[in-house]
């Protein structure tokens, strides 16, 4: 029976154990209410409830039941109290067999006792006891269960089985109960008496310790269980989550991988690709962050130093860093092959442009102004052949970098044959680069034709440039033979050195004709190579040729002129000469007539301009250089006359004359 079941009618206070005692020891039983009054059933529930809480020692010594009979007729009080032996007092009489201080109040005396205050630590009490040996029920049961010397009740029993109640509360409500049960005194201690408690809370008082003790004992090893479950259930957790991550990245992050092995045919392929690894790799990078955090859990639990989980742990981590190390190392060299093929597709795409730009190029039939201009398109050429060269060298250099990593694939296969795939690859990448070879070899080809073309096309102006130079040059020759060549010399000796410096400018002339025609039958070749037709070739050829003719017929002049002064100037000489070697030859006069003939056509000559073919007409030197050259003439004609008077009549002649 507990307090709580019957609480209505122990608040009633049908009947009370005081905790006083009679001069025997023995309980002192308290009837306070008129039996009349009083329900006899209620009244029997409390007595049963009242004498079943002392001890057998306590129940030996015997009880004294005070019961105010006063208004009760007795065989009501011999029912009630059939059990025990009656002695009836007066209220005066009763400390004949019980002590004052062992009375209540009601009875005279002085004992403090307060019912509700009993009745609410029995409560306490008897909620401690039961929940407490209820508890002890449970932690033994989890503790022996999760004792690993029995294996079967470890089998048996769930290990996430929980107390009914929380150990902490019931240890709480235990320990107050004690200090309320230690410390309580009754009124009589303050001056001087000494009592002891109530016999129940004497009872109760080893009770509660013995429970408590018990308690703590069971709940330290719950707490050690617990931390035990705690960390089992940590480990199974992170050996499940381990798995996870395990079977994941060895399953479906495999599979992902092992479906991606090509490299693209273009940039926007490998960039298509390089799109999906990056969506792979982002799956992964979630996996990659739950590896982190169990990692970090691992290590934890390794620095707890619990010895019997850490070869399992350190399995754990070690199988796990594995797998995720193999598994970020493949993702990474998939990501740098796909790279590399990126940027191998990046300079094949801008060399094909330029080889492109450079066919454009020489597709076109230029039709430069000038050798500047030529020169400057060859070299635009070679730099654009020259920027090739480079672009096909790296183009090569970035193919056997992919082509390395691509014969390192194999070991990143998992179990698969790329066998097949990694031909497809190699030989895409050698068909790009032989494609690039080919190509830029033809444009080396067409360069080479084109550069030859251009320098025949230089060849061609300047060979026009110089055949116009001669054209210059024979006209400036033209010039200074009408402007400069104008003396026909003092005497004869002068004059065939004037006639032997003429024939040799006319060589020059000579030779600078020649060269000028020389230059435009090689303009002619050059154009039939060419296909083309000459810019100047049209009128040098004519403007040469018609210089040529005036400065021939010019030089003509010139010859015919000196030769006429060189007669005259010989047949001079020999009359004027003061002893002749033949006097007879100076007397002919037909000689002196043949002087005089020669020097008026002279004369005459110098007068007459030179006439072209043309019809134009040019004079040699000026007026003045004329008149000049003809008042030589002039004089030497005065001197024959002379001369030949002074033959005819000598008398005639003086000394000074």
């Amino acid at each position: 029976m507990e307090a709580s079941g019957i609480l209505p009618i122990l608040k009633k206070k049908l009947a009370f154990l005081s905790g006083g005692k009679d001069r025997r020891s023995g309980l002192i039983l308290t009837i306070p209410l008129c039996l009349e009054q009083t329900n006899m059933d209620e009244l029997s529930v409390t007595l049963d409830y009242l004498l079943s809480i002392p001890s057998e020692k306590c129940k030996a010594r015997g009880f004294t039941v005070i019961v105010d009979g006063r208004k009760s007729q007795w065989n009501v009080v011999k029912t009630v109290v059939l059990m025990l032996q009656v002695i009836l007092v007066s209220a005066n009489k009763l400390t004949r067999y019980i002590e004052p201080c062992q009375l209540t109040e009601d009875f005279g005396g002085s004992l403090t006792y307060d019912h509700m205050d009993w009745l609410n630590k029995r409560l306490v009490f008897e909620k401690f006891t039961k929940e407490s040996t209820s508890l002890l029920d449970e932690l033994a049961l989890i503790n022996n269960g999760s004792d690993k010397g029995n294996q079967e009740k470890e089998r048996s029993v769930d290990l996430n089985f929980l107390p009914s109640v929380d150990p902490e509360t019931v240890l709480q409500t235990g320990h107050e109960l004690l200090s309320e049960l230690q410390q309580r005194r009754f009124n009589g201690s303050d001056g001087g008496v000494s009592w002891s408690p109530m016999d129940d809370e004497l009872l109760a008082q080893p009770q509660v310790m013995k429970l408590l003790d018990s308690l703590r004992e069971q709940y330290t090893r719950y707490q050690e269980v617990c931390r035990q479950r705690s960390k089992r259930t940590q480990l199974e957790e992170i050996q499940q989550k381990v798995m996870q991550v395990v079977n994941w990245l060895e399953g479906p992050g495999s599979e992902q991988l092992r479906a991606q092995w090509g490299i693209g045919d273009s940039i926007r392929a490998s960039q298509a690709l390089q799109q999906k690894h990056e969506e792979i790799e982002s799956q992964h990078s979630e996996w990659f962050a739950v590896y982190v955090e169990l990692n970090q859990q691992i290590a934890a639990l390794l620095n707890a130093g619990d010895e019997e989980d850490l070869v399992e742990l350190k399995s754990l981590q070690q199988q796990l860093s594995d797998v995720c190390y193999r598994q970020a190392s493949q993702l990474e060299f998939r990501q740098n092959l796909l790279q590399a093929a990126l940027e191998f597709h990046g300079v094949a795409q801008d060399l094909s442009q330029q080889l492109d730009g450079l066919l454009g190029m020489l597709c076109v039939d230029v039709a430069p102004a000038d050798g500047a201009s030529i020169q400057q398109t060859l070299k635009l050429l070679e730099e654009k052949l020259k920027s090739v060269d480079v672009g096909l060298q790296g183009l090569r250099e970035k193919g056997q970098g992919l082509l390395d990593q691509i014969s390192n694939q194999a070991s990143w296969a998992y179990g698969k044959d790329v066998t097949i795939e990694n031909k497809e690859n190699v030989d895409h990448i050698q068909g790009v680069m032989e494609d690039m070879q080919l190509r830029k070899q033809r444009c080396e080809d067409m360069v080479d034709v084109r550069r030859l073309k251009m320098l025949q096309m230089v060849q061609l102006f300047k060979c026009e440039e110089d055949a116009a130079q001669a054209v210059e040059w024979l006209s400036e020759l033209l010039d200074a033979l009408l402007k400069t060549h104008v003396r026909l010399g003092d005497d004869a000796q002068e004059t065939k050195v004037l006639l032997e410096k003429h024939r040799k400018f006319v060589d020059v002339a000579q030779s600078t004709y020649d060269y000028g025609r020389q230059l435009l039958q090689a303009t002619v070749v050059l154009c039939q190579s060419l296909r083309c037709t000459s810019r100047s070739s049209g009128d040098t050829l004519p403007r040469l040729n018609r210089v040529w003719k005036q400065f021939t017929i010019a030089s003509e002049e010139r010859v015919h002129r000196l030769e006429m002064a060189i007669a005259f100037h010989s047949s001079a000489e020999k009359i004027l000469q003061d002893c002749p070697e033949e006097p007879e030859a100076i007397n002919d006069e037909e000689q002196f007539d043949e002087i005089e003939a020669v020097g008026k056509s002279l004369l005459d000559r110098l007068t007459v301009p030179v006439v072209y073919p043309d019809g134009t007409e040019q004079y040699f030197g000026s007026p003045s250089d004329m008149a000049s050259a003809a008042e030589h003439i002039r004089d030497r004609m005065k001197l024959v006359s002379l001369k030949r008077q002074q033959l005819r009549h000598p008398e005639m002649m003086t000394t000074e004359s």
